[in-house]
């Protein structure tokens, strides 16, 4: 009977969800999903002074905005320190870990010799054998595995290949600290096997780790997971991803206005590929993911990348959908409350009809709420500096004579407004653009728009008619 995959994500709660991280749990959930497997979720809580709520509900609501799910309720990596616990009392007992009584001042000196010899800066074994009946009054003790010192540990990584370590280099690592809280590398080895996972996908920077964890499940005769080490991100120059690269949390991404789908999709490209498919829908994503496409060079951020793609889907998806996900936008937005406020209960519905003409133009879902802001001005509007120049005594001219023209049409639609405009236009010997330019500042406040039928079409006859009339009165 074949293993059901289980993968987990694992992050932790110290600030937000990055774009990093959000690659790392779409890699999990990914490969789950391709074996029918599951994709548990693990908040690793145990560094309690940077530990935060607020970071939690961040990390859930960026996997639940990515629609990324996870299998049952998270699992608390604080709330299980007992367990981790007896883990390492079991370990003490079976002579595999020793308590070690070095001091702080010590253990510096340690790092400070070894640095000088040009070595690793680890433990240097002082406490490993020594009679535990020479310890020293007043200090609590740290328990440290006792890791092999000949030989070697190595990792069939599925992204990296072989990675071999000498356990000469690895040293006795803390499992408990002097004031019984477990440490980082023992919780996540009990977590995993306690969880049933059987396939850890994380970043590169963990390998390192990987072959601690390994002696650990050996110590323990668990069945170590599979490793799959994925390459960090990096900026477009090759350096680090930083903040200035597009660090951001997840959250900041949903409120630039990019759709999770276009996201995804960015995401699965960088550092993995099938072929040359640049549009993958989530569905190929879980048919083609594998780990052995991810490449095991870093991949790079690149915005201009991710603005093509996000354009791509805005294009594709439906006007109700595309209303969906602003409904779910705006509350996130810096000025939700006005903008609630301007659109009101009618405002979305008037939103979808001015869709087709918005989509076109449009990166992100910022783009086009910015270009739909005209429907929902206030009247009498104020036109700004490039606007207010169309509507110059020429420009006011033009609209005293379009506004009986408009006013007839019937039925009013696109086909009706625009027959209108261009027969206008061609009967006063005017360019169809010296008819719509003033009249877009007139209708927008702005000299950009949208087709200026669509939007005639949308604001509708009688809220078209009056704003023109706003501006004309005194011409």
């Amino acid at each position: 009977m074949t293993e059901t995959v289980v993968t987990r994500f694992a992050p932790s709660p110290t600030g937000f969800l990055h774009i990093g991280g959000a690659r790392t749990a779409l890699f999990n959930w990914l490969f789950a999903k391709a074996h029918g497997g599951k994709m548990l979720l693990r908040i690793e809580d145990t560094d309690r002074a940077r530990s935060t709520e607020e970071a939690i509900q961040a990390i859930l609501d960026g996997l639940r905005w990515l629609e990324l799910d996870w299998e049952g309720e998270p699992v608390y990596q604080f709330a299980r320190a007992e367990r981790h616990r007896d883990v390492a009392d079991k370990l003490l007992a079976d002579g595999k870990a020793y308590r070690c009584y070095a001091t702080p001042e010590e253990l510096q000196a340690m790092r400070d010799k070894a640095r000088a010899e040009g070595n690793s800066p680890g433990y240097d074994g002082t406490w490993r054998d020594r009679d535990p009946a020479l310890a020293p009054d007043g200090i609590a003790p740290a328990i440290r595995f006792k890791a092999p010192c000949e030989g070697e540990t190595i990792i069939e990584d599925r992204v990296q290949g072989r990675v071999t370590f000498a356990n000469k280099d690895l040293d006795d690592f803390v499992i408990l600290r002097s004031d019984g809280s477990p440490t980082y590398m023992l919780s996540v080895v009990v977590d995993d096997h306690d969880m049933g996972i059987t396939h850890v996908v994380r970043g590169d920077d963990h390998l390192t780790n990987a072959a601690r964890q390994t002696q650990l499940f050996e110590a323990l005769d668990w069945q170590a997971p599979i490793y799959a080490h994925v390459p960090l991100i990096h900026g477009p120059d090759g350096a680090k991803l930083s903040k200035r690269h597009g660090a951001l949390g997840v959250e900041a991404y949903r409120e630039m206005g990019y759709l999770p789908v276009a996201l995804r999709n960015y995401l699965v490209r960088l550092g993995w590929s099938h072929g040359n498919a640049e549009i993958i829908s989530t569905d190929e994503m879980i048919s083609w993911f594998n780990l052995e496409a991810i490449g095991r060079s870093p991949a790079r951020f690149d915005f201009t990348k991710l603005e093509s793609l996000n354009r791509h889907y805005l294009r594709a998806m439906s006007d109700e959908e595309i209303v969906s996900h602003l409904k779910a936008l705006v509350p996130h937005l810096p000025n939700a409350d006005d903008l609630l406020d301007r659109i009101g209960d009618e405002g979305w519905d008037q939103l979808e009809r001015a869709m087709p003409g918005l989509k076109e133009r449009a990166k992100t879902l910022v783009d086009l709420l910015e270009s739909a802001e005209y429907l929902f001005l206030k009247r009498p509007l104020a036109p700004d500096e490039k606007a207010s120049k169309l509507l110059d005594r020429d420009g006011q001219e033009t609209l005293a004579q379009l506004l009986p023209e408009l006013q007839s049409v019937d039925p009013w639609n696109v086909t009706e407004v625009e027959n209108c405009l261009r027969a206008f236009a061609e009967r006063t010997d005017r360019k169809l653009g010296k008819v719509a330019q003033p009249l877009r500042a007139a209708l927008t406040g702005r000299t950009t728009s949208p087709g200026i039928f669509d939007v005639l079409d949308v604001l509708g006859r009688e809220e078209a008619v009056a704003r023109i009339v706003d501006q004309t009165k005194h011409s």
